[in-house]
């Protein structure tokens, strides 16, 4: 019964030996459970999604088993290619807004572990058991229900890690063959992508903690010369936070009136540029704000990987100062933009 938390992956530097591989996907981690009619779709942190993607619920009540639990993700798949963008605009409060983008952009659901059949719970069943049976289960199940692709070939899990990636996978995942289901614990692994770009600190964020950095807001040049807001850098210990408000100082501004991003608190200035602050349904009444600072230093940040070649999908992690490029010359023809590989040669049709 719900809520059931997802296991979980924590990060490595390499693909290992001798385990179970699957790709990463980009979408909404999700647990389903049918019962009968009954459908119930939990996030990862065991709230409901149910209501957001009613198309999905009613593609699960045709095409799973009668009585099931799985555990897989949410995507939404355009022109071959995985849209995170897509998938969040489908978590809206308005029911007729979710059914028109239920039609405009349906979702697909991707299963990569069976936890429970009929009357049995498989929570203890090792996972390459839990793999054939999975397989068993939804043999033969069609678009928009899919079966995770999954090798035990470590030669294939390396390929994968580099063509899927031009779908919109963003790595792979290594899963030990005797592993048995434990919830909301980190005993699988996940291997990413990772880049790094020449970016200007625009601002920065307050930590919650008091005056000091939280995270410094990002920004690259577009082709007309605009600073788009890219994404933020974080994950600075204490000492560190406190040293950056004093390296920033003198380039901090009273206020944002002569900043490239000081339409910022415009919400339809959103629709035509990237900044900082956007209000989203993420953020709700999180605090917003940030510090403007003139946009003339430049740091190296780690990524693993661009949303719609425009952001970055993650925090992006801070490396060095970058005192010898000009900021004018960070834009964004310096990232690497990954092959193109057609989501249908990861799933199958989609149709």
């Amino acid at each position: 019964m719900p809520p059931v938390k997802p296991m979980l992956a924590k990060p490595v530097a390499k693909i290992p030996p001798g385990m179970q591989y699957e790709a990463k996907w980009d979408g909404f981690r999700a647990i389903v459970f049918r019962d009968g009619a009954d459908i119930e779709i939990g996030s990862r942190t065991g709230k409901p999604l149910t209501r957001y993607f009613p198309e999905l619920v009613a593609a699960l009540r045709e095409r799973l088993p009668a009585r099931c639990v799985l555990d897989g993700e949410i995507v939404i798949a355009r022109d071959g290619h995985l849209d995170f963008d897509a998938l969040s605009e489908r978590i809206h409060p308005a029911a007729s807004r979710v059914a028109t983008l239920a039609e405009r952009t349906p979702a697909s659901f991707v299963a990569f572990d069976l936890l429970a059949l009929a009357d049995e719970s498989l929570l203890t069943t090792p996972m390459a058991e839990r793999r054939a049976r999975l397989e068993a289960a939804l043999s033969g199940v069609t678009h928009p229900v899919h079966v995770a692709p999954a090798t035990t070939d470590t030669e294939v899990a390396r390929r994968w890690f580099e063509q899927f990636e031009g779908a919109g996978l963003d790595g792979v995942i290594a899963k030990p063959l005797d592993l048995l289901y434990r919830q909301d614990e980190r005993v699988m692994f996940k291997v990413k992508h990772e880049r790094t770009a020449d970016c200007v600190v625009a601002g920065y964020r307050l930590h919650k903690s008091g005056p000091v950095v939280g995270s410094l807001l990002l920004g690259l040049y577009d082709d007309e010369g605009a600073l788009q807001h890219v994404g933020v850098a974080a994950a600075f210990s204490m000492k560190r936070r406190a040293e950056l408000v004093e390296e920033l100082a003198p380039l901090r501004m009273e206020s944002a009136e002569e900043h490239p991003w000081a339409a910022w608190a415009d919400e339809a200035a959103h629709e035509t540029a990237r900044l900082p602050g956007a209000p989203s349904r993420w953020s709700g009444k999180k605090d917003l704000s940030w510090v403007p600072v003139r946009p003339e230093r430049v740091c190296e940040v780690a990524y693993d990987h661009m949303e719609g070649g425009r952001r970055f999908r993650h925090t992006a992690r801070f490396r060095t100062w970058r005192p010898d490029r000009a900021p004018e010359s960070c834009t964004y023809a310096q990232l690497e933009e990954p092959v193109r590989y057609s989501l249908t040669d990861v799933l199958g049709p989609q149709n």
